[in-house]
């Protein structure tokens, strides 16, 4: 296929430039065992502290070690609402380890032998698909949509979010109380790679991702639900990574730019593209005219084709 399309179709959103009929992977070892562990915390108990370390800990504790954070509403003990937010790791080794690292580098959450599971890494992958860890491998190839609504946005940060500002989030997600945050660690592997090695950019220099989520089952509360999480975003700005505000291909999000109907300018396609892929954009719309000329795959966000003047 050439090294232009292999490097295009990795990260690029392959859909841009035909239909891949199959991929080969390289493998990579694994322990054994692994663990999972998680911890819940509200306001109440300290979450927002927690939270402020986990920003610079939790991507550097150990390379074996991916620690990511989720935040959403819930209840107290007296029914009053408060916000939870939930550590959860998978650390490539034995829950004895785990621990001894988290002691060291992360006291603050307080992670016990009786927060950890040990299991095999096919385990974890259906632990975090939301299925039983003893159940069938199988299910993983289950294609059964769920028959919902909802709504996904994306942010990069780069620096620490202050325990104050991090309060004013908070109080935005009392605002719709199905609204769901994943902070997602970067560093590691992530940031070993350069950002121009393959069309995903996004590198060194992040601290964490954010999806910004939001479900619902009825049509008639779509327009509520969408307004909600516009906000958010909006809001989120002073906080994010800027010139380009970036996002992430695979969190779709057409309230960042779209294509026209047919072909579209350069210019126009930008005001999404840089976002999802930053200078390498300009890379991928030279592949994609020379690969698609007449601009056969397109959708509301493929790389477009260079236009003739």
């Amino acid at each position: 296929m050439g090294e232009d399309l292999f490097w295009a179709i990795r990260g690029g959103g392959g859909s841009s430039f035909g239909v891949i009929l199959s991929w080969k992977v390289r493998l990579v070892r694994v322990s054994p065992t692994v663990t999972i562990s998680h911890i819940q915390k509200t306001l109440e108990e300290g979450a927002t502290a927690l939270f402020y370390k986990w920003q610079t800990t939790g991507n550097q504790i150990h390379e074996d070690l991916f620690l990511h954070t989720t935040t959403e509403v819930a209840s107290t003990n007296e029914k009053r609402k408060t916000i939870r937010i939930s550590f959860t790791s998978l650390f490539l080794g034995p829950a004895d380890k785990l621990v001894s690292l988290m002691d060291d580098k992360f006291p603050e959450l307080g992670l016990q032998i009786s927060n950890c599971t040990e299991m095999s890494w096919i385990q974890s992958v259906l632990y975090f698909a939301g299925f039983s860890v003893n159940g069938p491998i199988e299910v993983l190839l289950d294609r059964t949509l769920m028959a919902s609504y909802f709504k996904a946005k994306s942010d990069y940060v780069t620096e620490p979010i202050s325990e104050a500002n991090l309060e004013g989030i908070w109080q935005r997600l009392h605002e719709d109380e199905g609204s769901f945050l994943i902070w997602t660690p970067y560093g590691g592997r992530m940031s070993e790679i350069l950002d121009s090695e393959i069309a995903f950019p996004h590198r060194k220099g992040n601290l964490y991702g954010i999806q910004y989520l939001i479900s619902w089952n009825a049509e008639n509360e779509t327009e509520s639900h969408i307004g909600w999480m516009r906000r958010l975003y909006s809001y989120m700005e002073p906080y994010v990574s800027k010139s380009p505000r970036a996002a992430y291909l695979n969190y779709r999000d057409l309230d960042i730019g779209e294509n026209d109907i047919g072909n579209t300018s350069y210019s126009k396609a930008s005001t999404w593209g840089l976002k999802y892929f930053k200078h390498n954009f300009k890379r991928l719309v030279r592949v994609k005219t020379k690969v698609d000329p007449c601009n056969f795959f397109r959708n509301e966000q493929s790389i477009p084709i260079l236009l003739s003047a």
